[in-house]
Order: structure tokens, then sequence, then C-alpha cells
């Protein structure tokens, strides 16, 4: 049986509280789990107790196999419980398609105007002594 430890929502319409658990990876996010070593309430602010974890139980489901999402590692992480490894995508800061089409003809409309305003004043001196 794939165990995995994840959230669990809990909580009313648009006031989410999550359980953190283990349970069978075939369960249902809500449904059937095995036990639950933790909560979550995304509501608090940032430096109140918005993580619950019991930290004995959760290394003891880490042993036995058990596979923490990414949220929960997040979690664990900041407990000192499990370490997370830092994430590099260097390509996904980088803009799509249109947006790099944008760019580029925005950077072309600025090259021909600094053209047109270099070849402007040259011209401009010229009439203003004839005149």
């Amino acid at each position: 049986m794939a165990l995995k430890i994840r959230l669990a929502r809990a909580g009313s319409k648009k006031r989410p509280y999550y359980h953190i658990v283990v349970a069978d990876a075939r369960s249902p996010r809500d449904g059937r789990f095995i036990e639950a070593i933790g909560a979550w309430n995304p509501l608090l602010p940032k430096d109140g107790e918005r993580v619950k974890i019991d930290a004995d139980r959760a290394k003891h489901w880490l042993g036995n196999g058990a596979q923490p999402t990414d949220r929960v590692l997040r979690f664990f992480d900041e407990a000192g419980i499990a370490k997370r490894e830092a994430r590099s995508n260097p390509i996904k800061a980088e803009p799509g398609k249109k947006a790099q089409e944008r760019a580029a003809l925005l950077k072309k409309a600025q090259e021909d105007a600094a053209a047109a305003a270099a070849a402007a004043p040259a011209d401009a001196p010229a009439e203003a002594s004839a005149e």
C-alpha cells in the first residue's frame, strides 16, 4: 500500500482549514485516512501558530515509507523534520512566446524612433540657417 502524507481540506466555504493526514494514495482527498498528524490554518498570520505538526508521528510515518506531498514537505522542512531540496527552473521565469514577440516589436519601434530622431536634428539646423 502506497502511503501519502497530504492535506485534507476541512472548514467551511471560503474559510479553508487543512488536516495533515497519512492516507492511502488511492483514497480521495477528503476521504478515509489512517492517522491525522497535524493541521494547517492558512487564514492565520504567517508569524503565528499556522502549522501544527506531531513531529514524532511524522518521523514514524516517513520511516515507514510514506511520501509527503510538496506542500507538506515544505512544512516539514520548516519544522526540521525532513529536508526539501530547493528547486530551480530558470525557464519558468522567461516570458512566453507572445510576450517575447511584443517585446521584439517594441524594441524595433524604439530603434526606429531613435534612428528617426537622430536623422531629424541633422536636417533641422540646415533648414534654420537657410531662412
